[in-house]
């Protein structure tokens, strides 16, 4: 018996092919970067000519792999060390954004070379992204000239959509905000977003990305106040930007109240302890009497659970609204607040269909409580009433808003038989 092990049969010839995994990269990203700092080099600062070279140079160069290193030299004309710095031994550009003139134009102008780059190269939008938030991250190694273009161009390119606001996430990294860096970026970039588009556009863009809150981390905690945001950003000329801050943050305070007023009312708090509960935040956040009554209506309606019924449901609305009457007159001290009042009450009896019929009950009861008074309620009847249900309403008011004036007029010609 052969113990000895056949051999297996060998294919002989020369192998052609090589594994991929076994393939030498065409490139390497300092290959790469000759290759595109050369090119850059050629069209000068001419940068209709640079977007006709990138454009080109797509065919033949792997975008996709080196997308980090093509940024980088447009940005900063070379490719960036860890922290922001060019590092001495490679090749550098001043065809890029770092070396070009600090104005809004020239920004502009390095926008649309992106912008037509990515709309050529699609898959490029993640890894531009992925740059900026690295940008941002490294605004410490920048000089002051550098990090100003950067926010001037940041804050065109949020403009035109071609980042996402998402990139302001950076900014809130904990020694950029501490040293400062990351508000007087944020002045710059939002001047050129502003200019660019306006101010509602702006929030729009915010909103989307829940940024819209926390545009005062951008300063350390002790400083995170609407007072001090307002303060630095009305000095740099961001006016709008202040008041939109303030504008946010009373509707956040506005919010909180509500949802407070409605578990004290849950709870049953005694009618004393809320009115001084909802006065005080009136003062600490300046919120208007007008505002606040629209707050403590729709807090004294959301309590209950009303009846599907429409007979039945008047009756549990007068039954309910008597017994929180005196909440409500302790903020209708003024007509513009009463009169919100009425426009609340109108809009709620039209969006509440149940309701359409109680309207005339629920003034009745509200100027017998001293909730409302007869000038407010003649104001409304007369031109200050809105569009919802105002034919139905009308009608319902018009036997007491005629009782009105005519005690108006006897009170008056009282008064005079009295002179």
């Amino acid at each position: 018996m052969n113990n000895q092990k056949q051999q297996k049969p060998t294919l002989s010839g020369q192998r052609f092919k090589t594994r991929k995994r076994d393939e030498k990269e065409r490139f390497d990203p300092t290959q790469f970067q000759d290759c595109i700092i050369q090119g850059l080099t050629e069209t000068g600062t001419d940068l209709e000519a640079v977007a006709k070279f990138l454009d080109a140079s797509g065919a033949k160069l792997d975008y996709r792999r080196y997308a980090e290193t093509l940024f980088d030299i447009l940005v900063a004309g070379g490719m960036l060390a860890p922290g922001g710095t060019l590092a001495d031994d490679m090749m550098r550009t001043d065809v890029c954004v770092f070396a070009a003139q600090e104005d809004l134009e020239t920004m502009q102008a390095f926008a649309q070379v992106f912008n037509k780059l990515i709309r050529r190269y699609k898959y490029l939008e993640k890894g531009f992204e992925d740059e900026v938030k690295k940008l941002l991250l490294f605004l410490k190694g920048f000089s002051e000239s550098e990090r100003n273009k950067l926010a001037m161009l940041t804050g065109v390119l949020l403009a035109n959509g071609t980042v996402n606001a998402s990139i302001l996430n950076s900014l809130y990294n904990e020694n950029l905000v501490k040293e400062g860096v990351s508000a007087a970026f944020a002045v710059k970039l939002f001047k050129s977003w502003i200019n660019e588009k306006d101010i509602n556009a702006v929030a729009a863009s915010l909103r989307k990305v829940s940024m819209d809150n926390r545009l005062m981390e951008l300063f350390p905690a002790n400083k995170q106040s609407v007072e001090h945001f307002t303060k630095y950003f009305t000095e740099a000329g961001l006016k709008e930007l202040s008041e939109y801050v303030r504008n946010q943050q009373t509707i956040g305070a506005r919010k909180e109240l509500q949802k407070e007023l409605q578990e004290q009312m849950s709870r049953g708090d005694p009618f004393k302890d809320i009115i001084l509960y909802v006065k005080e935040e009136m003062k600490k956040n300046n919120i208007p009497e007008p505002v606040v009554i629209g707050i403590v209506w729709s807090s004294v309606m959301s309590t209950v659970g009303w009846n599907k019924k429409e007979e039945l449901v008047a009756e549990q609305a007068i039954k309910h609204l008597k017994q929180y009457s005196p909440l409500l007159a302790a903020f209708t001290t003024q007509g513009q607040s009463e009169l919100t009042l009425l426009l609340k009450i109108q809009e709620y009896c039209y969006d509440n269909i149940h309701f359409m019929k109680a309207f005339q009950k629920i003034v009745v009861l509200f100027y017998k409580a001293e909730v409302l008074s007869e000038e407010p309620i003649l104001k409304w009847y007369k031109d200050a009433h809105v569009a919802k249900g105002k034919s139905v309403f009308l009608e319902q008011m018009k036997k007491f808003v005629e009782w009105l004036k005519n005690a108006e007029e006897e009170s008056e010609s009282e008064a005079e038989e009295g002179d």
